[in-house]
């Protein structure tokens, strides 16, 4: 790299690697430095408290039984889909994604409506075995699970599939032939090749269920978990025991993230031949009934919270109460919405916070990943690893982390007031949303022959026009992906908001939760309902962008 070159690598560099540290880096380090504000007394608090060993224990059995749950669904349910033909395949593959377009927070609310102690599957089934109370309660570890399960198998089916699609079935016809059983051949054979998927699935979601807020908030019935416990002594004023917990709360994230990492490393294998991906078809007659049958309880099942969601948003507030469903419905949940302007407001903020947010990370991302595929410097480790790093903290971490570090104005010390402005939960998404963007990003670049940017240069293009007319094509799919993942992200989401949302800069998610919490259930459906259109007409938006440039 010429001298030039090196100048112009380190003056893009430079403002971007200084903002990730001043926004990712330093409010971590103040957590930490916070933490030990009174030497180890913080520490000595934490470690002789029950609720805080509680919730450092559950949090990680949490985290762990998620990720068996996630895979005893997500593994069989993909091998199904990408292996067999049978009736009702294609819609059950339609529909198997299906979670990922519920919010986090909406997710559990339409379980709430369905399986809660008042829901319409636990009033059901007690009315029809003559009840005198409700079933079950939907709630402590096992609850939280059980949401778990269902939002987040997502992730190892998608994973998975798209392992099975590179998959080449002739080695399981080979093994086949050397007289391996079935449970052998998936056992040596398929599932060894399949490992990179599966591992990367399930550490998506350890640190997911690590992390979670929604359900051991709405389901905890009384458990702590780390994410929640955070909240709780913040509220009490316990701002150096927050400050530990949080700094655990990450560590647990990172250690978890190495020991999936090494588990990965542990086994390497790679396929030499190309895919073969044809799928058998069930012969038995018997076989196909009882499997189609099987794909439409699991698409009923898939779709029903969902529906459930829409269907409360037109119950008429306070007359659903021991009724299995709602008795009366109405249009004033979604005339209120479009005509009160306190209801109005959290649908502005959420839409406007997103796209500030997400215009962030379209331009620093893209700048970290020209960096980081293109350019060769010495400043490039440490410009990965900030890019990285907010994928290895925890929401609830990196929103005390912004709370403890921008909540006054001192110029000596880079704090600058933040705390209670509109700005301070932009911020927070676009930290959280770093890795999407840049990583989409960094999958295009990557497939662009880097000479092309030489041969740009040395026909005389200067480097704003390379930039315009070669880096960024090349980019624009990693671009609309990666910022159609932050804006989804950024409109629905509620782990950060929670710990740094005031009144007039408050999101529909915390706006949910106020419905929920004054029993307004068909106010807080609707506002669910209409965060659901807003993530499918962004995805819509990108996918009709995106064809139009491809």
């Amino acid at each position: 790299m010429n001298d030039e070159n090196r100048k112009q690598t380190w003056l893009i560099a430079t403002p971007v690697i200084a903002l990730l540290l001043w926004t990712v880096v330093y409010p971590n380090v103040s957590v930490i430095a916070g933490s030990f504000e009174n030497g180890l007394e913080h520490w000595r608090e934490f470690a002789s408290s029950p609720s805080d060993r509680e919730a450092l224990t559950t949090s990680i059995v949490i985290s762990f039984a998620s990720v068996v749950a996630a895979l005893a669904i997500g593994v069989p349910l993909a091998f199904l889909l990408g292996r067999f033909e049978f009736p009702g395949r294609k819609v059950l593959r339609a529909v198997a994604a299906l979670p990922a377009a519920l919010p986090p927070l909406v997710g559990v609310i339409a379980f709430l409506f369905l399986y809660g102690e008042s829901g319409v599957v636990t009033r059901s089934v007690q009315h029809v075995f003559s009840m005198p109370e409700a079933p079950w309660r939907l709630s402590g570890v096992p609850a939280i699970i059980f949401v778990h399960a269902y939002t987040m198998y997502v992730y190892v089916f998608l994973f998975v599939s798209a392992g099975l699609e590179r998959f080449d079935s002739t080695l399981d016809e080979a093994a086949s032939g050397l007289g391996a059983s079935g449970w052998m051949r998936l056992r040596r054979v398929t599932l060894p090749l399949l490992m990179p998927a599966i591992a990367g699935s399930a550490l998506l979601v350890f640190m997911n269920a690590l992390g979670s807020f929604s359900a051991p908030y709405v389901f905890g019935g009384g458990i702590r978990v780390l994410s929640t416990q955070i909240l709780v002594s913040k509220l009490n004023g316990a701002l150096g025991l927050a400050y530990v917990e949080t700094t655990v709360l990450a560590i647990s994230a990172i250690a978890g993230l190495l020991l999936f990492r090494w588990l990965d490393r542990k086994r390497k294998y790679t396929l030499s031949a190309k895919s073969s991906r044809q799928r058998r078809q069930i012969k038995s007659r018997g076989l196909q009934t009882l499997t189609a049958i099987g794909a439409v309880v699991v698409v009923i099942l898939l779709v029903l919270p969902h529906l459930m969601v829409v269907l409360v948003s037109f119950a008429r507030d306070g007359a659903w109460t021991t009724q299995v469903l709602p008795p009366e419905y109405t249009l004033d949940n979604y005339r209120r919405l479009f005509s009160e302007a306190e209801l109005w407001k959290p649908i502005v903020n959420s839409v406007s916070m997103a796209l500030v947010a997400t215009a962030a990370n379209v331009v620093i991302c893209f700048l970290a990943a020209y960096l980081i595929v293109l350019r060769r410097f010495s400043g490039r480790k440490l410009l990965e690893l900030l890019v990285a790093l907010p994928w290895a903290i925890p929401a609830t971490a990196i929103a005390l982390g912004l709370a403890a570090t921008f909540n006054r104005n001192d110029i000596a010390s880079l704090r600058v007031l933040l705390v209670g402005t509109f700005w301070i939960l932009p911020l927070a998404y676009f930290i959280r949303d770093i890795p999407l963007v840049a990583s989409a990003v960094e999958s295009s670049l990557k497939q662009m022959d880097p000479s092309l940017e030489d041969a740009a240069r040395g026909l005389g293009a200067s480097w704003l026009l390379t930039m315009w007319r070669v880096i960024i094509p090349a980019a624009k799919p990693g671009l609309v992906a990666g910022a159609l993942l932050a804006a989804v992200t950024a409109v629905g989401e509620f782990v950060a908001s929670v710990v740094l949302f005031t009144h007039a800069n408050r999101p529909i998610s915390m706006e949910i939760l106020a419905q929920l919490r004054a029993l307004a259930f068909g106010t807080a459906a609707a506002y669910s309902v209409l965060l659901i259109l807003l993530v499918l007409a962004m995805t819509f938006a990108a996918r009709g962008f995106e064809e139009r440039i491809a």
